[in-house]
């Protein structure tokens, strides 16, 4: 399955046409992240899709490099100011919120930039920095300030980061899962 259908699968929970359609028109983030994957194909249109992610760049607020890897089923949850660093990675099924910022930090132990795994949702206005691993199945509430490691199944929460163990972290925050 071609990875922007992923997407669209998180979206609207089917593919279609039709669905692909009514995603592309009323959805800011499906339209993002649609140009953003074609831009990184080196196709005949790659140049096409560049300059339309930078003119969705500048009307929506999403500052998602291209070059960052963002794995199947990417949900953008809400019209809005994010800011990713080229450098991040993300695993499957990862959510994420307006105000976020994931970045990079320059210098110390931590220097570098964050990786995500699979299905990861990141709330309103939080943001992640340095060298850190985030788990699989973590839910980082909003408001929230990561400059650790933090392992699967947990709730992180507030600034500084608190790390609650829970098994059903994400549950019902990632729907139509691929």
């Amino acid at each position: 399955m071609k990875i922007y259908k992923t997407d669209l699968f998180r979206y609207s929970g089917k593919i279609s046409i039709l669905s692909s359609l009514r995603c592309y028109l009323k959805i800011p983030g499906y339209r993002y992240m649609f140009h953003l994957r074609q831009a990184k194909k080196h196709s005949i249109f790659f140049l096409w899709h560049k300059i339309f992610v930078t003119i969705l760049r500048a009307i929506y607020g999403f500052q998602i490099e291209i070059e960052c890897e963002i794995g199947e089923g990417f949900y953008i949850g809400h019209f809005g100011t994010i800011i990713v660093n080229g450098n991040v990675k993300f695993g499957k099924n990862c959510n994420i919120s307006p105000g976020v910022v994931i970045g990079q930090t320059n210098r110390g132990e931590k220097a570098g930039s964050p990786k995500l795994g699979d299905e990861v949702w990141i709330g309103f206005n939080s943001v992640l920095v340095g060298n850190i691993t985030i788990g699989s199945n973590v839910l980082i509430a909003p408001n929230s300030f990561v400059n650790v490691d933090v392992p699967n199944d947990t709730i992180v929460i507030g600034n500084p980061a608190k790390k609650i163990p829970n098994t059903s972290a994400t549950y019902k925050y990632i729907n139509n899962k691929v």
